[in-house]
């Protein structure tokens, strides 16, 4: 799995606050270009956002499923974009002393995006997955607490 790492000027229940939101979700991942439905009870286990992946008029409509999810710590996903494949996604947020560290570690897991070499494909993946954590931290740093 490929690792990237960003520490962000907020708590980890800020950067939860966004990832407890299904409909974010289109704004921070990378590829996600609609949200058409998130299942009522996300983020628990089982529930399911769907969503397009691409551009108009080039557009797949999949899932992302919540494998597992400790509140306000962790969760793990499984990423659907086929006729590509399918991802498992794990995101861990620890609090810092000013702020936080988020991990996040991705790899395909089935489908045609296993056969592309694994230095390519964590390349890949780490530039998409540098600039998602890049997004989110907008998201979590900028969002006004409740």
């Amino acid at each position: 799995m490929d690792i990237v790492e960003r520490n962000m000027a907020c708590t980890a229940a800020d950067v939860f606050r966004v990832l407890d939101d299904g409909w974010l979700f289109g704004l921070w991942v990378v590829g996600a270009s609609r949200i058409r439905d998130v299942h009522p009870t996300w983020p628990a286990e089982g529930a399911t956002i769907h969503h397009s992946v691409g551009t108009w008029p080039l557009l797949i409509d999949d899932t992302t499923t919540m494998l597992s999810c400790v509140p306000g710590e962790s969760m793990e996903l499984r990423a659907r974009a086929w006729p590509a494949g399918e991802a498992r996604v794990r995101l861990s947020v620890v609090d810092l002393a000013h702020g936080c560290r988020v991990r996040m570690a991705e790899d395909a897991v089935r489908g045609p995006a296993t056969l592309i070499p694994r230095f390519a494909r964590q390349a890949a993946l780490r530039w998409r997955n540098t600039e998602a954590l890049r997004r989110l931290s907008y998201l979590a740093e900028g969002r006004p607490q409740h």
